[in-house]
C-alpha cells in the first residue's frame, strides 16, 4: 500500500483519535466534503488563490467561492460569499488584483469578470458583454484581459410570459453536447477588454470556435486554438492560430493539424522570448478516444513541430517555469504526478517523487502550488517544494479526523490470455486479515481513465459498510503504455471483461472476498461494462448500471460520440455485424440473471437514458429482478445535492437486499 501524501503535522490531529472513537463514514458526509480546485500563485508568490466548492443541504444546491491561503499556510481568507458560485481567480501581473467569473449579477445574463482588490474591499463587476464568459487571460502589463465570450441565447419577448419557445433548426453534423442540449448557439470567441475605458472588443468571427489564449511576452499578440472545420461541424479540427491584439486583426494558421488536443488544460504557452509555442497534441483522429497528449513545440511564426515528450504517457496541463522548462502533469500507472520538461525535450524530471494524484499546477514568484489528493484525503493546496508537498490548506481535516477510513492496497493479476491488469483494492477500517467480505467490483468511466491514488467517497462508503471494493485499470484505461490503450479499439466488451473477470478471481484466490457474495456496478463506460459482465458470467448477486447502454446501434445519433462512431466503429448500415457484436448484452438478455439497478439522468445527452431504459424493459420482459431510476433535469453527472443522496441510498440498499450486507436503515454506518 502506498503511503498518504500528507505531511506528519497534518496526521497529529486525527491520530489523536484512536480507532474505536473513531466512527465509520455515513453517506450525509457526502455533503461535508469540500471540493477544492484551480490554485494560483500570485505573481510575487506570497499568496495562493483557489475555489472551494460547498453543499448548502437546506438550499439543495452547491456554491463555489474563493479563497486566498499565504504561502507560509499561516493566514488563510474567504474572499467571495454571495449566493452566486464564483470561480477564475486570477491575478493581476502586479498583484493588486484578483479577477474571478461569476453570474451574481444577473444569472440569466451568464458570467461575467469581477474585480477584486488584494488588499480588501467588495468586488466589483467589470464586464458586461454581450455573452457569457469562460475564460479570462491578463495582458503582460496588466491593462488589458483577453476573454473567451460564448453568445447569449435570445432573450424573452417579455419576463411575465415567455414567448412560446421556437423550434430548433439543426444543420450541424455534430449537434449535441451533454449539458449544452442541442448545438444551436454560435460558437465561442476570443474577446479584447481594456480595463482604462471598459470597453470590450471582440478580436475573432462568428464563424469559428476559439478557446485557450495566451499573451506573448511583449504582450502584442495572443495565441489560441480555432476550430476552422471547413465542413460545417462535421468533426472538431484544431488549428493552433495568432493574432495582433487589435480589434478586427487577421488570424494567421501556424499549425492546422487533426492531432491538436485543446481540451486537456491544453491552453497554448509562449516561451519567455516569445519565439516558440508548447502546446498539446495527441494521436491521429480515430484515435481520439484513446487519446495520448504530447507536449509539442513549434517556432511562434510557423514552423517544424518538435514532440518534447514521448506517447509512452499522456500528458496535460503545460506551464512554462521561470526557473527554465516546462511543467506538465504525467498521467501514470494510478498516479498522476508533475514533472518538468526541457525546452529541447529529452527525459523528464520528476518534481514530485513519492506517488500520488496532483491534478492543477501553478507557479508564481519562482513557487509552484499543487492540487493534490491521496486515498484518504480529498484534494487539498500544497506547495510544492525540493521534491515534497507541504499542507497550505485543510478545508477537509475538520470532518475526517472524525471518521475511521478504509485502507487501500495496490493489486496486480495476470489473465487468462496473459495480460498484467493493476488495480486498488479498498477494505472496511476494520478488516482483520483471513475474513471473507462481500466483493463490489466497481468500474471506472471512459474507458479514457483510471482509478487512482485519490479520494473516493463511494469506495470509502461501500468500505465502511462491510464489503471489500475492488477497482480495476482495465485494458482500455489510462496510465499505461499505448498497447494497452488501445487494446479494446472497436471491440467492446471482450477484453476488459476479461479483465474484470480476473480481478475478480484475484482476490478470492487471496481469501478476501467471498465468492458466493459478489456485487459489480458503475457509471457511463462503468455502467456498460457492467452490462457486459453480467451477460458474460452469472455469478454476480447484484448489479448497479449507471448511464450505461447496451443496444448500442440504437444509441447512433442520440448521443455526442458520432465522431467516435464514424472513426471506430463505422457507420451502422456498412458495419453492422460490428454494431450487432457490440450489443450482446441486449441480445442476450434472457441469460442475465443478475438483479440490476438502471439509473440515468433525464436530460444525459453523453449516455442518453434510453441506454438504461432499453435494458430495464430487456430484463423486466425475461423476468429478472431489476428496476430503473431517472433523475429529473439530470445531465450526465448527478449534480443536485438531494439526488446524490438518494443515488449513494440506492446502491447501499441494493446491494444489501441481495448481498445480505447492512442497508441504509439498518447498517453500521447510517
Amino acid at each position: 500500500m502506498r503511503k498518504s501524501l500528507l505531511p506528519v503535522v497534518l496526521l497529529t490531529s486525527a491520530a489523536l483519535l484512536t480507532a474505536q472513537e473513531k466512527r465509520p463514514l455515513r453517506i450525509a458526509d457526502v455533503h461535508a466534503q469540500i471540493t477544492v480546485a484551480d490554485p494560483q500563485v500570485s505573481p510575487d508568490g506570497t499568496w495562493v488563490a483557489y475555489t472551494v466548492a460547498t453543499v448548502d443541504v437546506s438550499g439543495d444546491k452547491s456554491d463555489t467561492d474563493i479563497w486566498m491561503v499565504k504561502w507560509d499556510g499561516g493566514e488563510r481568507v474567504r474572499l467571495t460569499s454571495s449566493k452566486e458560485p464564483e470561480t477564475s481567480p486570477r491575478w493581476s501581473p502586479d498583484n493588486k488584483w484578483l479577477a474571478f467569473t461569476s453570474a451574481r449579477a444577473d444569472k440569466e445574463k451568464g458570467s461575467q469578470v469581477w474585480l477584486l482588490p488584494r488588499q480588501g474591499g467588495e468586488a466589483t463587476q467589470l464586464t458586461n458583454v454581450e455573452g457569457s464568459v469562460s475564460d479570462l487571460v491578463w495582458s503582460p502589463d496588466g491593462k488589458r484581459l483577453a476573454l473567451v465570450v460564448s453568445p447569449r441565447e435570445e432573450q424573452k419577448k417579455s419576463p411575465e410570459k415567455p414567448a412560446t419557445p421556437k423550434p430548433l433548426v439543426i444543420d450541424r453534423y455534430t449537434f449535441k453536447r451533454d449539458m449544452d442540449g442541442y448545438l444551436t448557439k454560435k460558437p465561442a470567441q476570443v474577446w479584447l477588454f481594456d480595463l482604462e475605458t471598459k470597453k470590450p472588443e471582440r478580436l475573432t468571427s462568428e464563424a469559428f470556435a476559439e478557446t485557450g489564449p495566451s499573451w506573448s511576452p511583449d504582450g502584442k499578440t495572443l495565441a489560441f486554438f480555432s476550430d476552422r472545420t471547413t465542413v460545417a461541424d462535421r468533426y472538431s479540427r484544431w488549428s493552433l492560430v495568432t493574432a495582433d491584439t487589435k480589434p478586427g486583426a487577421a488570424v494567421k494558421v501556424v499549425l492546422e493539424d487533426e492531432r491538436l488536443s485543446p481540451g486537456r488544460g491544453g491552453r497554448v504557452r509562449w516561451s519567455p522570448t516569445g519565439q516558440r509555442l508548447y502546446f498539446l497534441m495527441g494521436l491521429d483522429r480515430k484515435w481520439r478516444a484513446y487519446d495520448r497528449t504530447r507536449l509539442t513545440a513549434m517556432p511562434a511564426a510557423g514552423g517544424p513541430v518538435q514532440m518534447l515528450t514521448s506517447p509512452d504517457r499522456a500528458v496535460n496541463s503545460p506551464l512554462v517555469l521561470s526557473g527554465g522548462g516546462i511543467a506538465v502533469l504525467v498521467t501514470d500507472d494510478m498516479t498522476e504526478l508533475p514533472v518538468r520538461v526541457s525546452p529541447e525535450g529529452g527525459t523528464p524530471t520528476k518534481l514530485l517523487q513519492a506517488p500520488q494524484v496532483v491534478s492543477a499546477i501553478s507557479e508564481g514568484g519562482g513557487r509552484m502550488a499543487a492540487l493534490a489528493a491521496s486515498d484518504n484525503m480529498p484534494s487539498e493546496v500544497y506547495a510544492l517544494e525540493g521534491g515534497k508537498l507541504r499542507a497550505l490548506t485543510q478545508h477537509n481535516q475538520a470532518w475526517l479526523k472524525e471518521i475511521a477510513l478504509g485502507a487501500t492496497r495496490e493489486v496486480s493479476f495476470k489473465t487468462p490470455d496473459n495480460a498484467e491488469v493493476h488495480g486498488l483494492l479498498t477494505l472496511p477500517p476494520d478488516y482483520k486479515e483471513g475474513t471473507k467480505l462481500p466483493l463490489l467490483l466497481r468500474i471506472h468511466g471512459g474507458p479514457n481513465g483510471q482509478d487512482a491514488h485519490s479520494f473516493q467517497f463511494e469506495r470509502q462508503l461501500f468500505a465502511a459498510h462491510g464489503y471489500a471494493v475492488l477497482n480495476v485499470n482495465y485494458r482500455g484505461s489510462a496510465g499505461r503504455d499505448e498497447a494497452f490503450q488501445k487494446a479494446i479499439f472497436a471491440d467492446w466488451g471482450g477484453k476488459e471483461v476479461v479483465d474484470l473477470l480476473a480481478g475478480v478471481d484475484h482476490v478470492i484466490k487471496l481469501g478476501i472476498a467471498d465468492p458466493n457474495r459478489l456485487g459489480i456496478g458503475g457509471w457511463s463506460y462503468g455502467g456498460i461494462l457492467t452490462n457486459y459482465t453480467i451477460a458474460r458470467d452469472p455469478r454476480f448477486k447484484a448489479a448497479i448500471s449507471g448511464a450505461g447502454s447496451s443496444l448500442q446501434i440504437s444509441i447512433y445519433g442520440s448521443d455526442q460520440y458520432i465522431e467516435q462512431y464514424d472513426l471506430e466503429l463505422g457507420h451502422p448500415w456498412k458495419t453492422k455485424d460490428l454494431w450487432m457484436k457490440l450489443s450482446y448484452p441486449f441480445f442476450e438478455a434472457e441469460k442475465i440473471r443478475t438483479p440490476t439497478l438502471f439509473l440515468g439522468g433525464e436530460k444525459d445527452f453523453n449516455v442518453p437514458i434510453i441506454g438504461g431504459e432499453q435494458m430495464y424493459q430487456a430484463l423486466r420482459a425475461v423476468g429478472t429482478d431489476t428496476q430503473l431510476i431517472v433523475y429529473p433535469g439530470e445531465f450526465h453527472g448527478i449534480r443536485k445535492p438531494s439526488y446524490v443522496q438518494d443515488r449513494l441510498e440506492r446502491y447501499l440498499n441494493w446491494y444489501a437486499k441481495y448481498l445480505g450486507a447492512p442497508s441504509t436503515t439498518t447498517g453500521r454506518a447510517d
